[in-house]
């Protein structure tokens, strides 16, 4: 493993010698745009080993994505390779349907330290609510970027993330023109967690318990989403939804396409760079 065909699997060529913000951002922002959160190899018979070799050989060398354990501990690696100052934090994610947070961590994210502030890099939630950014571990602070407005809250010890919901505009639905959700308040739930260090150890029992029960969406729904220069690609399941940050003040645009079974396949390979080696069963 090399920190250069790192950042050549990212198409990152600037210098990094100085462990900045500067670089962190940049670099952050060329990992969400190049490698796909996603869990297909659960829906190709794959197992998901959580070892450094090989979520390193599959991302890097066989050009996949992966889901936020795959994602996060390779950029967790790739920043203290850098000389970051990082460290490994666990998060239960918020489950809108139960209206509350998991009881078990669920999830993987890093806290870097730069001149004795300390940020928050999250490469693996995907979707919609993928920071584009690192952003400044600080409570109760608008931190507005292109998908939305970011924040944390701090309440003993235990902080919670959240961003701010914008509307939808779908233009297959245009006679209500705009889809909102039913929820009354504009605040997205999407995490909590606490500043305790982990180790990649410490998850290897959530990586066992994702790829078995039947309960969690990962195994529910195939998943393929990226972040591009002017929004969001998701691929679940067979349905194809193309989104634009802010098309209009406080809206974002989203096409959805309903794909057949050769298509998902191609769209996978022409817009996530993807080429799997199992066949999918979406």
């Amino acid at each position: 493993m090399n920190i250069q065909e790192y950042l050549e699997r990212i198409s990152y060529s600037k210098p990094h010698k100085d462990a900045d913000l500067e670089t962190l951002t940049a670099i952050f922002q060329h990992h969400i745009q190049t490698i796909p959160f996603e869990n297909l190899s659960m829906h190709c018979g794959e197992a998901i080993e959580l070892d450094l070799q090989s979520t390193y050989n599959k991302i890097v060398r066989k050009k996949r994505g992966g889901w936020c354990l795959e994602s996060n501990y390779l950029l967790f690696w790739a920043l203290q390779e850098l000389g970051y100052d990082i460290c490994i934090l666990g998060g239960n994610s918020y489950e809108p349907a139960e209206r509350t947070y998991t009881a078990d961590i669920n999830h993987i994210l890093l806290k870097v330290v730069i001149k004795g502030d300390s940020y928050i890099a999250d490469a693996g939630f995907g979707g919609a609510y993928q920071m584009w950014q690192p952003l400044m571990l600080i409570s109760g602070k608008d931190q507005p970027q292109v998908p939305g407005i970011f924040r944390f809250m701090e309440d003993d010890g235990t902080w919670y993330f959240e961003k701010v919901k914008r509307k939808h505009y779908i233009p297959e639905q245009s006679d209500t023109h705009f889809h909102s959700t039913p929820e009354l308040e504009n605040i997205r739930k999407i995490y909590r967690f606490t500043l305790e260090p982990r180790h990649i150890d410490d998850f290897q029992e959530l990586n066992a318990y994702l790829q078995v029960s039947p309960d969690n969406i990962l195994q529910k729904k195939s998943i393929c989403s990226l972040q591009t220069s002017t929004g969001l690609l998701a691929l679940v399941g067979w349905t194809l939804s193309e989104m634009r940050y802010n098309y209009t003040e406080d809206t974002d645009l989203v096409n959805i396409t309903t794909l057949t079974d050769e298509e998902v396949e191609k769209t996978l390979k022409e817009k996530f760079n993807i080429v799997l080696e199992n066949k999918l069963v979406p």
